[in-house]
Parts: structure tokens; C-alpha cells; sequence
């Protein structure tokens, strides 16, 4: 199905790797640290990083994953019309707009499970919970809200056990790397947002 993307690049842990993933991981890696910078040119990364993925998690049967990508691209393109040509501004959800988020995402994870489950996913609950945990975090990081990066560390966390045990070891340690990335981007986003509050006052 694949064709030359599906063709084997190196072997890691026993665990072949294909151009595709190998591909699809590299230039995801350029986005989300692009991201930690608040650049406008993560979003072309982003947009063919997830495009890359999206063939990758549906011929591994993570269809949580897959219908997640082309949540990435949309918001993608959301992302590179909406912000600046100089980049984010990193502001602060207000408590009435973290208590949204978080219902709306603990909500819709429990409703959506079960769908994924009826349609063979190789896992159900990790896997909703990195598709709508990511939808969440995509808005609010379009919105470029530093708090879009604390959602990120925990999705990439989940994932990361996810893959490790599904058996893709080289996703899993990719997820691995993003969540120390989003440390990076977390760190980089509050620290602009308190610099601007402080010059305001």
C-alpha cells in the first residue's frame, strides 16, 4: 500500500523503520521545536508533518491517531492565516476558558472511546485520548495560549507508552523527545507572557 515509503530504512530495538515513519517524525520534530519559538514557519512543517503521519497511523491501524492528523492540518492552515508575520504573542487562558477546555475534552474522551472500539482500533482509551487531548491543545495553541503546551506534555506522554506498547519503538521514542520539547515550549511561552505582563505594568 505504502510503496517506496514503505520501504525499510534501518532497523532499531528489532523494530524496522520505514522512510514514511522516518520521514513523518523528522519533519514533525522541525515543527513542534519551531513551535517552542513561536515562529510562523512551524506551520508548513506541521501541516506536511502531519500528512506524513497520517499514512503512517492508518497503515498501523491507529485510527485515533490518523483522524488526528488531519485535525493538524486544518488547524494547520487555521495557524498560519491567524497569526502574525512576526509569530505568537503568548497569552493566558482566563479560569473560565481552562475550566472549558478541560470539560470539553474529558466529555467528549469518554463519549468518543467507544466509537473507536467498534471500528478495531488498536487502542482505545490512549488513543482518544491523544485525538481529542490534541484538538484541545491545537485550539488553544492557535489562540497562542502558553497552556496549549502543558496539554502538549501530557498527550505526548500518553502516546509515548502507547507506541512503546504497541511495539513502534522509534514513535514511541519520537513521542518521547516531543515531550521534552514541550517542556522547552512550556518554559519559552510563560516566560514571554510574564516579560510582556511585566512591561505593561
Amino acid at each position: 500500500m505504502l510503496g517506496i515509503l514503505g520501504t525499510v530504512l534501518f532497523t532499531a530495538w528489532n523494530y524496522q523503520v520505514t522512510i514514511l515513519e522516518f520521514t513523518a517524525a523528522l519533519t514533525s520534530l522541525i515543527a513542534v521545536y519551531l513551535g517552542t519559538t513561536g515562529r510562523k514557519v512551524m506551520w508548513p512543517w506541521w501541516i506536511a508533518s502531519s500528512a506524513l503521519y497520517a499514512l503512517w497511523f492508518f497503515d498501523a491501524k491507529y485510527y485515533g491517531s490518523f483522524a488526528t492528523q488531519f485535525i493538524f492540518i486544518a488547524f494547520g492552515i487555521w495557524g498560519w492565516l491567524s497569526w502574525k508575520r512576526t509569530g505568537a504573542e503568548p497569552a493566558a487562558l482566563s479560569l473560565k476558558g481552562r475550566a472549558i477546555a478541560v470539560s470539553a475534552f474529558a466529555l467528549s474522551w469518554i463519549a468518543f472511546a467507544p466509537y473507536l472500539k467498534s471500528i478495531g482500533a488498536v487502542a482505545i482509551w490512549s488513543d482518544t485520548f491523544g485525538l481529542l487531548g490534541s484538538l484541545v491543545a491545537q485550539v488553544i495553541m492557535v489562540k497562542e495560549k502558553w497552556e496549549s503546551w502543558v496539554l502538549w506534555f501530557a498527550v505526548d506522554i500518553v502516546l509515548a507508552i502507547q507506541y512503546f506498547r504497541g511495539g513502534a519503538y522509534f514513535t514511541s521514542l519520537v513521542y518521547l523527545v516531543f515531550t521534552a520539547i514541550a517542556i522547552l515550549g512550556w518554559s519559552r511561552w510563560l516566560s514571554r507572557y510574564r516579560n510582556a505582563q511585566r512591561a505593561l505594568r
